[in-house]
Order: structure tokens, then C-alpha cells, then sequence
């Protein structure tokens, strides 16, 4: 399916924090669109298939997931589907069911469940449904494979179960067979707070030794707030294993923290976390044990305004950005106002926002666009995924229609960055 490009901004960020300026121009497309009225696509986040042989890193192929979301409920998702680009985000292939993701029922005591969900199996009743959401692809360099990592989530009577089983799931593309694997989950310490345990739309990193640093959230089944941590896995291309995990953040405000998201940059590592009434900003020499986190404010002191989403990465390797959402753009009829979708420079020292440098990537349409996700397409672009989200019911009088958008963010001076670990 052919798409045309439908903006191009030129932008440029400058800051005193690095000895060049991080140049950079943004190239708006669209993957998909159409809304049928009844569901909508959500979480579209793409990976690449890297090929040693190509060393321009372009036109490599792309490999977006997404998922339909059922709009008469809340988070009733169903299986995961894919979109294909071999022209560097050009084009894409319509979405296709992968049949691997599809939803798997419980039929009681005795039936082999995903690892996550084996012992909490007691929350469990006959017809109950499991699939994985908030998935993220990402190539793992060291193994050659593309893992995407997400986490389970339970229905009872087609709703989301109050208190469930969270497992972090994940799974491995065979580029010999062009499919996903069969989806697992990563065997977590048998304790009461990993029983509801997650890693849903996040961004981890990728350690030069193949280990991975993944970020977690997680809880007691029972319990209202989560806690954040990073654990580091062993990936061998196959089984992504436990081996740690490191400082547990946490607030007493409503849910916590939780969906964080990790980069490296410099010498250090760095977390984003959500909190119903705050983004939250943390930092760790090791990946591992990190400091107190902080609420995100812009570098005048006021306060981000970003509240009860997720906020990600960009990582260059002459400036570290942050994409987000907030209150205060003209974006009160917005849902949470998780739209538009801003873009800015961040202090690493001082860990704030720079005002001045904070730009929109995706313009508001109505529709929520606080579900995204960050590729490292090569190292002259970075992309920003995000579909429009179609809740409430009527968004669409301002203009969105379930488009999947696709920002590409280009480079100036390309990026010595690797996956997230300085080449």
C-alpha cells in the first residue's frame, strides 16, 4: 500500500549541552488509516531486521505490530497483527493477523499456562482469556533477532480482570521462516509481588554482551500501587532468562509508578516513569540502582504537564529527547490530553525539559496519541510510532480516523548510537 508523505517540518534543536547543535528534520507519514466505527488500532510500534551486509542501515525491512482495540470496553485487545516496509518506512503492507498472538482460554487445574501466570493460577476460572499487549519489537544485535517484548493481559467475560496474573511475555521473529515464534513468558522469582509483574510499552536497552535491561512494573495481586525496576536478562536468541534486578521505585500517589521506559546515554542510564498525576524522571550509573525519581518539569521550574501516560525516549548520541504529552496545548477536549505529540531536549545533569527546544511531532486530531513507541531505523533516522486512539466515542469530529502515523526524525549528524549503547 502506497502512502504519501503528508508534512515534512524542518526543525532544529539547540542547546549548550553538547559541542554541536542536534540538528534534525521530521518527516510525518502515515503507515494505515480508516476507522471502522466499532475498533481501532493501538500500540503500533515497528523493529528492524537488520542485515550485517547493508552497512547504510537503509531499506532494511520494517516490522510493525498492532493490535484492534474493542471500543464498546476498556483495554479489550485482541491479537497482535503486523505491517511490513522494505523501502525504509515508505510503504507498508496492510495488517495481518499473526495467528501465534491469538487470545488462548483456560480451561482449569492442569493446563499448561504461561510462565507469569503458573503461580497465581489460584486467580484463575474455566473460559478465561489471555493474549499479550503493549508490545514493543526491537532488533537485539548480539543474537541477530528481532525480540519484541510486552507482557499478558487477562479477560473474564471479554473484561479486563481487577485482579490478575501479569506475566512479561515476549517473542522471537524467525526471519528463516518470516513468523513469530509462540509468545512466552520470562520465569520471574517466585514471590507474591512478581506475581503480577509486567514490562508493557517500554523501551529497554541492549548491554554490548547480549544481556538485556529490561524495565518492569510490578505489584502484589491485591495491591493498588506498583513499583518500577529494571531486571537484567540473558537473551541467547531463543529463551530471555532472569538474572536480576536492580532498585524498586515507587510513590505513594494513587498507582505508583509504573510503565517506565530505560535508555543510556553517556556514562549513565536513565528512566522514565508514569504516575496518575506526574511523569517521573529518575537516573543510575549501572542500569540497575537508581536515585530517587523526580517529577519531569520544563527548565523554568514549572511543571511538564504530563499525567497518566507514558513518555519515552530519543536517543542521540551528541542529546537525549524526550517525547511526551501535557496539559497546557490548547488540548483541553483531548483525552487526558495525550495529544499532540511533543518532542524536546533533556538536561541529563539537571534532568528537566528544555523549553525552548520543545517542538510537536504529532499534530492533535481529536484522538488520544499517548501510546507510542521509538525505532532506531539507522543511524541517520530515528522513527516515532503512534496510532489514533478512537476512545471516547466521537473523537473523530475533530478530524482523526485511526491513522498510524510514522515520524521520522532525521538526522543531521548521524548517530554513533547502537540499540541503545554507544558504538
Amino acid at each position: 500500500m502506497a502512502i504519501r508523505v503528508v508534512a515534512l517540518l524542518i526543525l532544529s534543536a539547540t542547546t549548550s549541552l553538547a559541542a554541536d547543535p542536534v540538528g534534525y528534520s521530521v518527516e510525518l507519514s502515515k503507515a494505515s488509516s480508516g476507522f471502522d466505527g466499532s475498533s481501532c488500532w493501538v500500540h503500533a510500534r515497528a523493529g528492524m531486521l537488520k542485515d550485517s551486509s547493508n552497512t547504510t542501515g537503509r531499506h532494511t525491512t520494517a516490522i510493525m505490530t498492532t493490535q484492534k482495540l474493542l471500543l464498546s470496553g476498556s483495554d479489550i485487545f485482541y491479537a497482535l497483527n503486523e505491517l511490513r516496509s522494505i523501502d525504509g518506512g515508505t510503504t507498508w503492507t496492510a495488517a495481518q493477523r499473526i495467528e501465534s498472538f491469538a487470545r488462548q482460554t483456560f480451561n482449569g487445574a492442569g493446563q499448561p499456562l504461561p510462565t507469569g501466570a503458573d503461580i497465581a493460577v489460584h486467580l484463575l476460572q474455566p473460559g478465561d482469556q489471555t493474549t499479550v499487549c503493549d508490545f514493543v519489537p526491537k532488533w537485539h544485535a548480539q543474537s541477530k533477532r528481532l525480540l519484541g517484548v510486552g507482557h499478558t493481559v487477562w479477560y473474564r467475560n471479554n473484561k479486563v480482570m481487577h485482579v490478575r496474573p501479569r506475566g512479561i511475555a515476549y517473542a522471537v521473529f524467525d526471519s528463516n521462516t518470516g513468523h513469530w515464534a509462540q509468545w512466552k513468558c520470562v520465569d520471574l522469582p517466585k514471590e507474591l509481588r512478581f506475581q503480577c509483574a509486567g514490562s508493557g510499552s517500554q523501551q529497554r536497552v541492549d548491554l554490548p554482551n547480549g544481556d538485556v535491561l529490561v524495565p518492569v512494573y510490578h505489584k502484589e495481586p491485591l495491591a493498588k500501587q506498583y513499583a518500577s525496576t529494571v531486571c537484567r536478562c540473558s537473551f541467547d536468541g531463543t529463551t530471555l532468562k532472569y538474572i536480576e534486578h536492580g532498585s524498586e521505585l515507587s510513590i505513594p500517589v494513587k498507582r505508583g509508578l509504573y510503565e517506565p521506559s530505560v535508555t543510556n546515554f553517556g556514562d549513565r542510564f536513565f528512566l522514565t516513569l508514569r504516575n496518575d498525576d506526574h511523569g517521573y524522571v529518575a537516573a543510575s550509573r549501572d542500569g540497575l540502582q537508581y536515585g530517587d525519581a523526580k517529577r519531569w518539569t520544563f527548565d523554568d521550574g514549572t511543571e511538564l504537564g504530563n499525567y497518566n501516560t507514558q513518555q519515552h525516549w530519543v536517543t542521540h548520541s551528541d542529546g537525549l529527547f524526550l517525547v511526551y504529552t501535557r496539559k497546557g496545548a490548547d488540548n483541553d477536549h483531548v483525552f487526558r490530553h495525550r495529544a499532540p505529540l511533543f518532542i524536546a531536549q533533556v538536561d541529563p545533569e539537571k534532568l528537566h525539559v528544555i523549553r525552548s527546544t520543545e517542538r510537536i511531532l504529532v499534530a492533535e486530531r481529536g484522538a488520544r496519541l499517548g501510546n507510542f513507541g521509538i525505532t532506531d531505523a539507522s543511524a541517520d533516522e530515528t522513527w516515532v510510532t503512534v496510532t489514533e486512539w478512537m476512545q471516547p466515542v466521537g473523537v473523530e469530529k475533530h478530524g482523526s480516523d485511526n491513522t498510524i502515523w510514522v515520524a521520522k526524525i532525521k538526522w543531521e549528524k548521524p548517530n554513533r548510537l547502537l540499540n541503545g549503547v554507544r558504538d
